[in-house]
């Protein structure tokens, strides 16, 4: 049974409608998650207050990267290995339990240190607790990686929601007994357990005797540089919420960390899923360069098209959309999601940075962005720190404006990739997603400004994504993202649904 989880790595017949078909599964599965995320905001934010977000949001921005480095980038070698035996992986279980273990008990020791820090006794037992995040989410990480090998994504997507259900529930009834901030500790631990014990029983494999083989070794200098990138990515996306933690209080952390859990979940819906589908897929075609970037290159037009109104819609609808959803004691947050958002437009292709570092086995170039990158979004952070919150998100979309493109290029310089072709690949949905979010603004200061919260909601909602479509397929004619989505729509749908989607002309 677990022969098909070793089996060669290469391409055979549909490998590209198979891999943009687990993509659509992987992209349905996060919004679900999504929409579990949201339905348990809607209890947790009228039952704990910013001071809680605040807090938690202080130790998580210094211990939150758990889940991103026990593995130390084993997960992403294993996919893209051509060939890997089990005593391989069973060699890499053994050693990143190890060091999960390790790590556990040091950031169990650190707590006292946090909470001097910053000033907050109750940072010590939180840090405690969230310790247990490491050794949770490194049970699962082999197992996951190999049901991503086999491209079983409709199995992850299932046992990802399972999870986050019983995570959601496991906080929302803590919530309501009154253990306030521990709600929010509990739950990414809950998670981890339960995904983990799903792969488990999902994938038959199971370690066994650990061989130390040469290519154990590569894997995991291969790892190394996904972790050199993960740790100076996630400082980078932290070091803002521990200086605002720091210089204004768990309060004004509280408004920007609720700003950012949205933002970051429409990131996760649209790119995060795609990450470990994009690096299967392309792993396969990795040794032919031009079909390597067909490949890409057709994943970023369809991702750009969709993820990049998305982003600009939640900016003109944020200040509203908080509010409605949260109550208004969280009024500040919608403000600081209306720039934040602004963020997701450029974000929306600079996130498919690793994919191909990944699938072509060049993951120094990808660490070797992301120290880059962190170098200038820490200037960011100083330039906007002074002017509150609100200035280190506007500093942060500025930041990101300036990164995408040069993100992209050299990510793809390897395969002959020049920066015009990332630019003629994602122009167009940019222009036109820019170009809405102006008018959006507009009306919503103006036409739009004495109507009701949930009425502005869904007129911006509806101008913003018709001026999108007028400009991106009416005025530039990029057509071809919406006529693929509408074929997979129709090859997903049953047979008397299916006919109901419309066929658009070829451009």
């Amino acid at each position: 049974m677990s022969d098909i989880y070793f089996v060669k790595n290469e391409a055979d017949d549909g490998h590209g409608r198979r891999a943009l078909r687990s993509g659509a599964i992987a992209i349905a599965a996060r919004i679900t998650n999504a929409a579990v995320q949201i339905g348990s905001v809607l209890f947790l934010a009228r039952l704990l207050t910013p001071e809680d977000y605040g807090l938690v949001s202080m130790v998580a921005a210094i211990v939150g990267f758990a889940p991103l480095v026990v593995d130390l980038g084993t997960r992403d070698a294993v996919v893209q290995r051509s060939a890997i035996s089990e005593r391989e992986v069973s060699a890499i279980f053994w050693i990143t339990t190890g060091i999960s273990t390790a790590l556990t008990l040091a950031v169990a020791a650190c707590g006292p240190m946090i909470a001097r820090f910053y000033g907050e006794p109750r940072l010590a037992t939180i840090a405690l607790v969230s310790s247990l995040t490491f050794i949770s989410s490194a049970s699962a990480c082999q197992h996951y990686a190999l049901l991503r090998r086999a491209m079983m994504f409709e199995k992850l997507g299932i046992l990802e929601v399972v999870a986050n259900v019983v995570a959601a529930l496991t906080a929302i009834t803590l919530a309501f007994l009154n253990l306030q901030y521990w709600a929010l500790v509990v739950r990414p631990i809950i998670y981890a357990f339960t995904l983990g014990a799903g792969v488990w029983w999902q994938c038959p494999w199971r370690p066994s005797r650990p061989t130390i083989t040469p290519d154990v070794k590569k894997m995991f200098g291969f790892g190394i540089n996904i972790t050199g990138f993960t740790l100076t990515d996630f400082a980078s996306r932290s070091i803002d919420r521990v200086a605002i933690g720091y210089r204004y209080g768990a309060v004004s952390l509280g408004y920007y960390q609720n700003a950012l859990f949205v933002f970051e979940n429409l990131i996760d819906i649209l790119l995060g899923a795609l990450h470990g589908v994009a690096v299967a897929g392309l792993s396969k075609v990795q040794h032919d360069p031009k079909e390597l970037w067909r490949f890409f290159s057709k994943a970023l037009a369809l991702i750009t098209f969709f993820a990049m109104p998305a982003f600009g819609a939640l900016a003109v609808t944020s200040q509203d959309l908080i509010v409605v959803m949260l109550g208004t004691k969280w009024t500040e947050a919608g403000v600081l999601l209306s720039i934040v958002a602004l963020r997701g437009i450029p974000q929306s292709f600079e996130r498919t940075l690793g994919w191909l570092p990944v699938a072509t086995g060049r993951t120094d170039r990808w660490m070797k962005w992301g120290l880059l990158s962190a170098a200038a979004q820490l200037v960011a952070l100083f330039a906007g720190l002074p002017f509150g919150p609100k200035g280190v998100a506007a500093a942060n979309v500025v930041c990101m404006l300036a990164l995408s493109v040069p993100a992209i290029t050299y990510a793809a310089q390897p395969i002959g990739v020049r920066m015009s072709d990332v630019v003629a690949t994602i122009w167009r949905p940019f222009t036109a997603a820019v170009v809405a979010v102006v008018v959006g603004f507009g009306l919503r200061f103006t036409l739009f400004s004495e109507l009701t919260p949930v009425v502005r909601i869904l007129l911006l909602g509806l101008s913003y994504v018709g001026l999108y479509l007028v400009v991106a397929v009416g005025i530039l004619r990029e057509s071809t993202p919406l006529r693929l989505a509408l074929s997979l729509a129709k090859e997903a749908l049953p047979a008397r649904f299916a006919r109901a989607v419309p066929t658009l002309p070829g451009r």
